[in-house]
């Protein structure tokens, strides 16, 4: 098994609305905004080499949304999917496997794209695109506060094309996923309904966990720091108790999505809950 860290970009929003109730005094020692209140934060995504698969965990936002819709997210850096993937020795279409983790616009952006007619086809001609049902049901029948975060041209092209499966869930930890073994699945509501956090067990034994928005950065490892784009904040608190105590207790490597500065931390546990232990800027710092 071999791990590459896949940087897709980074864009900005507003401090407060990822850090929900927590006073901007508190959060603002470890993100601090710029002046329109915004923090950057990182789309950092993951590829997996595991036997003759190789498996992309989410996309990153992509490049065919409107210049307009961009405008709102401020995109910079020098990093795009593509030219990681690169980086890493690979193309899309050695893709065999997408697994996303769950269909906001900044996860699954990059599963499609928009060719040179205009049609909306999947970015991984290869690959297999993995979701789940309840999931699914969610992102396409979407709620109102959710509704601008599920865009249909992100969804529908995959199932259209017959490359989307879904993956059961079987209870809140769900394990060997995609026929793969040792490759387990926590799923969380409280950010929204059936997100998918993967648990990667490496033949070295150590597990690496890819956060996705169950924690976005280090800077949300504290019980009460949820982002106020969850759909069931007081629900994120009771999962994030539940996976960060096993995480720290069992010594997990967990991988961070949205951390400007650091891909990847561990946790320990102390008298008010775990906090940080380790942070690094790369995995291979703390994968070895």
């Amino acid at each position: 098994m071999r791990l590459h860290t896949i940087h897709t970009g980074n864009f900005k929003l507003d401090g407060g609305a990822m850090f929900g109730v927590v006073p901007k005094q508190l959060w603002s020692r470890t993100n601090p905004p710029d002046e329109l209140n915004l923090c950057t934060w990182a789309m950092r995504s993951l590829l997996v080499e595991v036997g003759d698969r190789l498996v992309l965990i989410d996309c990153g936002i992509g490049n065919k949304q409107s210049e307009k819709f961009f405008s709102h997210y401020h995109l910079h850096g020098d990093h795009s999917l593509d030219s990681s993937l690169k980086s890493a020795g690979f193309s899309g279409e050695d893709i065999t496997d997408v697994f996303l983790t769950h269909l906001h616009f900044d996860h699954v952006g990059g599963a499609v794209e928009r060719r040179s007619d205009g049609m909306l086809v999947p970015a991984f001609p290869n690959a297999t695109y993995w979701s789940n049902e309840a999931h699914w049901g969610w992102a396409t029948n979407p709620n109102p506060r959710e509704k601008a975060s599920f865009l249909a041209e992100n969804l529908l092209p995959l199932h259209e094309s017959g490359q989307l499966q879904m993956i059961e869930r079987t209870g809140r930890i769900t394990q060997s996923v995609m026929g793969l073994e040792g490759w387990d699945i926590f799923f969380a509501d409280g950010h929204t309904e059936s997100q998918m956090v993967p648990l990667i067990r490496t033949p070295q034994g150590s597990t690496l966990a890819f956060m996705a928005d169950l924690l976005p950065s280090t800077g949300h490892i504290p019980l009460a720091y949820v982002m106020g784009y969850d759909t069931r904040p007081l629900l994120t608190l009771e999962e994030k108790k539940l996976f960060l105590d096993t995480a720290a207790d069992e010594e997990w490597v967990l991988f961070l999505e949205h951390d400007a500065l650091h891909a990847a931390c561990t946790g320990q546990q102390t008298e008010i809950g775990v906090r940080l232990d380790e942070a690094a800027p790369s995995l291979e710092g703390l994968m070895g």
